[in-house]
C-alpha cells in the first residue's frame, strides 16, 4: 500500500470529490491497513456513527468499518465487501457523517448478506436485518460514489437546503494520499 499516515486521516465532508469516486479494491493486507481500520473505528466513535467507509476519510479503498450495537467487542472491519440476497423494502431516516445535519428518508432492503474479508485476508459472511442491513447498504453506497442526497425527495431537498448550502460553501478537506 502506498505511503499513508493513518494518524493524519480525518473525516472528509461533502462536497469532497473522493466521496463521488468508485473505490478501488484493497490488494494488500498489511500493518498499514490495520492502522487505517483502527483510525477509522476511532473516528466513527468520535463522531458518534455506526459505520464509516474509507472514502469518508479521504481514501478511495473498498473498505468500511461498522458497529451497530455500540459495544467495543462488536467492531467489524469489512475489506472488499459485497452484498447479496437483498430482500424486502423498508423506509427509514438516514444521516451521514460526511453530511452533518442532513437527514434523508431512504428505502433500503430489509435484509441482506454481507461477504467481506477481514484484516488478515480471511473471508467471512454475515446476515443482517434492520439497522445492520441499512448500515451495510449505506456504506456500500459510499464505496460506489453514492450519497444519501442522491435520493432526496422534494421535501428532503427543502428540509436540507440550508445544511447543504453551508457544506457547499466550506473549503474541502483534501483527500489523504
Amino acid at each position: 500500500m502506498k505511503e499513508i499516515d493513518p494518524s493524519r486521516l480525518d473525516l472528509v465532508l461533502y462536497p469532497n470529490p473522493v466521496l463521488r469516486r468508485t473505490a478501488a479494491r484493497v490488494e494488500q493486507f498489511d500493518g498499514t491497513l490495520e492502522k487505517i481500520a483502527a483510525r477509522m473505528l476511532d473516528l466513527m466513535r468520535q463522531h458518534k456513527g455506526i459505520g464509516l467507509a474509507a472514502p469518508q476519510v479521504g481514501l478511495s479503498l473498498r473498505m468500511f468499518v461498522f458497529n451497530v450495537t455500540g459495544e467495543p467487542g462488536d467492531d467489524c472491519v469489512c475489506v472488499n465487501p459485497e452484498l447479496t440476497e437483498l430482500a424486502g423494502d423498508v423506509a427509514g431516516e438516514e444521516g451521514c457523517l460526511s453530511l452533518p445535519e442532513v437527514t434523508v428518508q431512504m428505502h433500503r432492503a430489509a435484509t441482506c448478506r454481507l461477504r467481506a474479508w477481514d484484516l488478515t485476508g480471511k473471508a467471512f459472511e454475515l446476515a443482517g436485518a434492520e439497522l445492520a442491513a441499512r448500515c451495510w447498504q449505506h456504506e456500500m453506497d459510499h464505496l460506489n460514489g453514492k450519497l444519501i442526497i442522491d435520493n432526496m425527495s422534494e421535501a428532503d431537498k427543502i428540509a436540507n437546503r440550508r445544511a447543504l448550502k453551508q457544506l457547499e460553501g466550506k473549503p474541502k478537506k483534501t483527500a489523504a494520499r
